[in-house]
């Protein structure tokens, strides 16, 4: 599949939306993983699945949005319009409504303890959302929501492979002290993908949460993986106590991160070129939180 461009999406609307075929169509700056993006005027978005991996999300988002936003106390994207396959186009795709704000990274003069504790309280209202009929962990999550060792094979790969680079006995042991524990509770929300583009902020504060599609009902502790990747010290703990959830889940999340540095930094599955995940590594090794 050819990479989606802005005259794609200009005549993907044309042909099965045209009452709003005369808005100008723009790629937002940056892009993420799983989508494609581009505004449609200036209330919409449009989003196009990267790849056939993703594809499931455009109909999860369509059913689990509405109801996440009637319960979330900040914005979520609403739903406004779902494109169907055709020859421009093989996956269905979405118009979502555009939410102003900058990402996590892109915003300015962030106060880090207020959002560290909007987001661990956002988390835990997202975890006290209704959970009926919401999709249980899986592939359509690639097993976010699930344990973290549906992911063991590609850790011992990795720490293989980075063997004499990383600390492997530090990292064995945050493994298996993630290994160690269950979500022994109901099975909550969990958004799936809890990182700095997914983050809206206006004014430094946080304003909206994006990009449910790897959402689901399972267990939480994949959304907690931004206390390693962004937050640190004191801002660590105000959104540890913020967000609640035992000793057992912290485990857990520090798991997830691990899976997801090593993976990187090996090449098994992406790259680390700017040392992101390195960093991400040394941030969890060095945790002096053990859960």
């Amino acid at each position: 599949m050819t990479e989606p461009t802005a005259d794609l999406v200009q005549r993907l609307v044309a042909d099965q939306f045209p009452h709003w075929a005369h808005l100008p169509v723009t790629p937002v700056p940056k892009q993420g993983w799983d989508n494609r993006t581009f505004r449609l005027g200036t209330d919409l978005s449009v989003r196009l699945p990267s790849s056939g991996a993703y594809v499931t999300a455009v109909a999860k988002e369509d059913r689990a949005l509405p109801g996440l936003a009637a319960h979330l106390p900040l914005p979520v994207p609403e739903p406004v319009a779902t494109g169907k396959p055709s020859p421009a186009f093989p996956h269905p795709w979405s118009i979502r409504r555009w939410l102003e704000g900058d990402t996590l990274l892109d915003a300015k003069e962030v106060d880090n303890a207020r959002l560290a504790n909007d987001l661990g309280t956002v988390l835990a209202v997202l975890r006290a959302a209704p959970t009926h009929g919401g999709p249980a962990a899986g592939g359509h999550s690639f097993f976010r929501g699930c344990h973290p060792s549906a992911y063991a094979d590609l850790v011992q790969q990795s720490l293989h492979l980075l063997d004499g680079t990383v600390d492997t006995t530090a990292c064995e042991a945050v493994w298996d002290q993630g290994m160690r524990t269950v979500w022994t509770g109901p099975p909550v929300w969990f958004h799936g993908d809890i990182a700095h583009g997914n983050l809206l902020l206006t004014g430094g504060r946080l304003s909206a949460l994006i990009d449910f599609g790897t959402c689901g009902i399972g267990d939480p502790a994949c959304d907690l993986q931004i206390a390693w990747t962004y937050f640190t010290g004191d801002d660590r703990a105000l959104f540890r106590d913020a967000a609640g959830l035992d000793d057992g889940t912290w485990a857990r999340a520090r798991a997830w991160t691990l899976w997801k540095a090593l993976i990187m930094m090996s090449g098994v599955s992406g790259n680390d070129p700017e040392g992101v995940q390195a960093r991400n590594l040394a941030a969890v090794l060095a945790d002096p939180v053990t859960g």
